[in-house]
């Protein structure tokens, strides 16, 4: 009988050989070390010492120098350490090279001035200003960097490049509605917005064309042609018809009214309205084609001179200047730096090689800007490439082996919508995770939808984009933008017909950190390697999905002002109050939903009597347990008698001697949005500023410092409020 470590042994050795023969893929992998890097850098509690990065990217050079003369396994240990330390050192830099101010309060009304860098057109007629270089007459309010200031219809003409004065009310970038929710804040933090603003008057052009410097020049003049093209197009073609065009050709998707961006939503059309692979490919594929056919006309040219490269330099231009015309997202650079890699292969008469490329898209993109890596953008659009890639790595062969068996038009047709079919389902299956997990929505029926509306893009609205170009210099771009707002209208009319079908979007439960990760693992495993190994990825992927049976959404919600509140009823809909805004509610409602049907009662009780209100608050009655929600300042006492678990929008200041768990507005204002778990063993308790942690985005409960931390779930008597109090 062999022993367990013969069976080891034997192991290992069979890994080592499916290792070696797959030597040829192993720099696929350096991108997943490196984003590991880059994502223990954000789930870190704290903000990590400075020296970390570069003390950690220093040590692991050093132990791949001392592996370099041992063996391989150490070697390929060493290299991925190194992967992981430069991940790590990459995003913590970037986020002290972009450490910027940020406003820590409400300033109520100031005198604001700046220079206009953007401005997105709101589909109500009111305009969204980015403003850098601020400026503002209040010595007691921090200065940021750049604010965005929102202005109603009629109270601003300014243009990008404007210096513009504007009385306004700023107030800092919102922390998320709930833990685990959208980290508007962390996101404002890596793009230098350090405040949020409302105009309160208009907004008057004190210097036109005040930027400067040949970068800013830069940045102010593409967003310029931005503005000047929306305008134009939105011109031409009113309503949606015209702001979806818009944002296939600027990116700008401000203008979409809010039911038509709900249709591309839940039809699974989204992805049309991001610049991204397809409008890129495309724009770059009719460039090069075109120019090629064109110089062929004229033999004189075509046999004298290199035209395909001549095509090739050319398309790489034209997709870079609509990628930075798009405002450069995610997307957009991926398949940029993809097309660039292929058109740049044809110049030095190279094949490309595309998973690499893809490999190489995302080192570039993670080196340039690691904080995308956490975002949907990044994930769902690499996702679906890679996934299509090792698909088709596969099918290939077998397509062009049926292809020449079944010469002829109809069965190319066929194999055409049968591709069609085959990547909208292999890009939802890769995606679909990702897209649970950042909104907890799924499209059902996106595989119809897509085999409607991806030709009608790709065959119709993406050339006469293309014709528009052309004819914008001679003032006669309406000549194309009329054909293609007929595309358009049908692509629209395509989404709001199959959102209309039964179900077409579902919310499902919320997907786990760990769950997100170990799906990505097993999805790079299968799709990375060539071996039948590969198919062990399945299991971690399988493992991911089945987390979501076993998710519980929290029982109680509460914002960080204690206004805003929702709780399970008996049938395990989430009962809102109806305060805290839009946002709030829509993410609740993904994330700890779905919305029960009934309002929130406030002199009496809901329908399954587990809640009552009255003047004083509302007291709520589940799992045995009594739950107070306190909102009487005056005799908070009376209101939170009996309760084990009380929650206030009111100071407590010592009441409520006999509960268990305290939250009241002094916990709300250090801590932030707080959700609870009724659990049998006791209730669990999780807040914004404990998920985010201590880094320099999170929530500031002071502007100086931030307040002490307490165990959360731990019962709290009155000397430890009183303790808190003064502090």
């Amino acid at each position: 009988m062999r022993s367990g470590s013969d069976a080891a042994a034997d192991f290992l050795r069979a890994m080592g050989e499916r290792l070696l023969a797959e030597r040829g893929r192993w720099p696929l992998w350096l991108p997943v070390f490196l984003g590991m890097g880059i994502g223990l850098y954000f789930a870190l509690p704290a903000e990590p010492p400075v020296f970390w990065g570069a003390g950690g990217v220093a040590a692991a050079g050093a132990g791949l120098v001392l592996a370099r003369r041992r063996s391989l396994p150490l070697l390929m240990a060493a290299a991925c350490l190194l992967a992981v330390a430069l991940g790590f050192a990459v995003t913590q830099g970037r986020s002290l090279r972009l450490a910027a101010p940020v406003v820590e309060r409400p300033t109520g009304a100031l005198m604001l001035d700046g220079v206009v860098v953007e401005v997105e057109a709101l589909p109500d007629g009111g305009s969204r200003l980015t403003l850098d270089r601020v400026a503002h007459d209040r010595d007691d309010v921090a200065v940021p960097l750049k604010a965005r200031i929102k202005a109603r219809a009629g109270l601003s003409s300014a243009s990008v490049g404007d210096r513009v004065r504007v009385r306004a009310m700023l107030m800092p970038p919102p922390q998320p509605a709930m833990p685990g929710a959208f980290d508007f804040a962390r996101f404002a933090w890596f793009r230098q917005l350090g405040a949020m603003g409302t105009a309160l008057g208009p907004v008057a052009v004190i210097e036109p064309d005040a930027a400067g410097g040949w970068r800013s020049g830069l940045a102010v003049a593409i967003n310029a042609i931005r503005q000047a093209l929306s305008s134009r197009i939105l011109e031409a073609l009113p309503g949606d018809r015209g702001a979806v065009a818009a944002a296939l050709v600027t990116g700008d998707q401000m203008p979409i009214s809010a039911p038509m961006m709900q249709a591309y939503r839940d039809s699974g059309l989204a992805h049309i309205l991001s610049i991204s692979g397809l409008h890129i490919t495309m724009a770059a594929g009719l460039v090069f084609v075109g120019l090629r056919a064109l110089l062929a006309l004229f033999p004189a040219v075509a046999l004298r001179y290199p035209i395909k490269k001549w095509a090739a330099a050319l398309a790489i231009l034209c997709a870079g200047f609509y990628t930075l015309l798009a405002g450069a997202p995610v997307p957009a650079q991926r398949s940029f730096f993809m097309t660039g890699l292929v058109l740049v292969a044809v110049l030095l008469d190279r094949m490309a090689l595309s998973m690499r490329l893809v490999a190489w898209a995302a080192l570039v993109i993670m080196l340039w800007a690691p904080e995308e890596v956490i975002g949907p953008s990044f994930q769902m659009s690499f996702a679906a490439v890679v996934a299509m890639i090792a698909a088709y790595e596969t099918l290939t062969p077998r397509q062009g082996a049926w292809r020449a068996e079944h010469p002829g038009p109809l069965p190319a047709i066929g194999l055409y919508l049968l591709g069609v079919v085959l990547s909208t389902l292999i890009a939802g299956f890769a995606t679909a995770v990702y897209g649970i997990f950042h909104f907890n929505r799924f499209a059902v029926w996106s595989v119809a939808a897509n085999m409607i509306a991806v030709p009608l893009t790709g065959f119709w609205v993406m050339p006469w984009a293309l014709a528009m170009f052309l004819l914008l210099p001679f003032g006669l771009e309406a000549l194309a933008l009329v054909p293609m707002g007929w595309g358009v209208e049908g692509v629209n009319r395509v989404a709001a017909w199959v959102a209309s079908w039964p179900s077409s979007a579902v919310t499902l439960p919320i997907l786990p950190l760990w769950a997100m990760v170990a799906f990505t693992l097993g999805g790079c495993w299968l799709c990375l390697w060539r071996g039948t190994w590969r198919w062990w990825g399945v299991l971690p992927m399988a493992v991911a999905l089945a987390s979501m049976a076993f998710a519980r959404p929290p029982d109680l919600l509460v914002d960080g002002r204690g206004e805003g509140m929702a709780l399970r009823t008996a049938e395990g809909a989430l009962l809102l109050n109806g305060k805290g805004g839009r946002i709030l509610k829509d993410t609740w409602s993904r994330r700890a939903g779905p919305e029960a049907a009934e309002r929130w009662p406030k002199k009496s009780s809901s329908r399954d009597g587990r809640l009552r209100c009255d003047e004083s608050g509302c007291l709520w009655r589940a799992d045995g347990r009594v739950v107070a929600l306190v909102r009487d300042e005056d005799n908070p006492e009376k209101a939170c008698a009996g309760a084990d678990i009380v929650v206030s929008s009111v100071p407590l200041r010592g009441t409520c001697r006999g509960a268990r768990v305290l939250i009241d507005r002094f916990d709300l204002w250090r801590r932030g949005p707080y959700v609870l778990w009724l659990e049998p063993g006791g209730v669990r308790v999780e807040t914004v500023a404990g998920w985010q942690g201590d880094r320099p985005w999170s929530w500031r409960p002071h502007p100086r410092r931030k307040a002490k931390a307490l165990p959360q779930t731990a019962p709290r008597g009155p000397e430890e409020r009183k303790d808190e109090e003064e502090d």
